[in-house]
């Protein structure tokens, strides 16, 4: 398309190619010849097949399972495309991995999320974009600016065509409260928050609910569906106090273990997730419903490409 510059180019790692794909067809540009495999001793080999010097490249890789295999690949491709003279380097990453080792909870923990961040600076990138961190301080974790996208909107839209009646949008935490707040709001719902305590990592104990959720059509929210013992047990807990019905929704399903044995068995009646994170098909099941956010990655690299505001998106 004219509109924008020949020098715009998207190039994609093997994380989520399927996304990467939409964006191009989304913006009417060819996606990037580049050629991402393995070595015989397992080193990640990166070939990019076309001239970037001078472009406004963009590398789409979520960091998502297997985390590390996709982590280096994107840092291979960032050092490639800045070792190829390109001229702006921004990484695209919808899922955003080790974003739950922000802070140090105990002695001698690692914060592998500033790790990360300073791994892709030195590698070379000049830009990010990112969805729905697990913590909103990981922008400043970057010395390079950061476009962090809610993916509220996306599920706001959905719902609001399903017409739900006697909606309330219910956080899991006390931590996802601005997320249900938001989501709420666009709805016109009120909030209830699940307090819960959590044991130890992946193991969630539900304690409370706050909030009136009795013959209540019910959204719970998080950002993150990884295990799902969270979702799942909260979802127990609100049909057990009197929830009529019950839906469920995240930007990012890792769905990791025992997660999808969890949704199938839950009072759950849908889950709505983003393809952030591609889904295998084991785990496309009846109950999820998939949304693209290749529509609002897309408006954002035209954006970034063109040095606008991305913050607009969302006014």
């Amino acid at each position: 398309m004219s509109v924008y510059s020949q020098k715009l180019k998207i190039f994609s790692g093997n994380a989520n190619p399927q996304l990467a794909n939409e964006i191009c067809e989304y913006l009417g540009v060819k996606p990037g010849q580049a050629k991402i495999g393995r070595f015989k001793d397992g080193e990640t080999s990166v070939a990019i097949n076309e001239s970037v010097r001078g472009a406004d490249v963009f590398i789409v890789q979520p960091t998502s399972n297997p985390v590390n295999e996709n982590l280096m690949e994107l840092l291979v491709m960032v050092d490639a495309a800045r070792r190829a003279s390109a001229r702006r380097i921004s990484v695209v990453i919808p899922y955003y991995g080790y974003a739950r080792q922000e802070r140090k909870t105990r002695a001698r923990d690692p914060i592998t999320a500033k790790l990360v961040a300073n791994l892709l600076v030195e590698a070379g990138a000049n830009r990010v974009a990112t969805m729905d961190l697990h913590a909103g301080a990981i922008q400043g974790f970057f010395d390079i600016p950061v476009d962090h996208l809610p993916g509220v909107p996306i599920l706001a839209e959905y719902y609001k065509q399903k017409k739900l009646e006697d909606v309330v949008v219910v956080s899991p935490d006390v931590g996802g409260l601005t997320r249900a707040r938001e989501l709420a709001h666009r709805l016109g719902a009120s909030i209830a928050i699940i307090d819960k305590r959590r044991p130890e990592a992946n193991v969630a104990e539900i304690m409370n609910v706050i909030g009136d959720i009795q013959d209540k059509t019910v959204i719970m929210t998080d950002d993150i569906i990884d295990t799902a013992g969270t979702i799942t047990n909260g979802a127990q807990a609100l049909k057990d106090m009197g929830a009529k019905e019950i839906y469920a929704c995240c930007t990012h399903p890792v769905l990791s273990g025992p997660a999808i044995e969890r949704l199938e068995g839950s009072p759950i009646s849908e889950i709505v997730v983003s393809n952030t994170i591609p889904l295998t098909e084991d785990k496309k099941i009846e109950k999820i419903k998939t949304l693209s956010v290749a529509p609002l990655l897309g408006e954002a690299i035209i954006r970034i490409h063109q040095d606008l505001s991305v913050s607009k998106l969302f006014d």
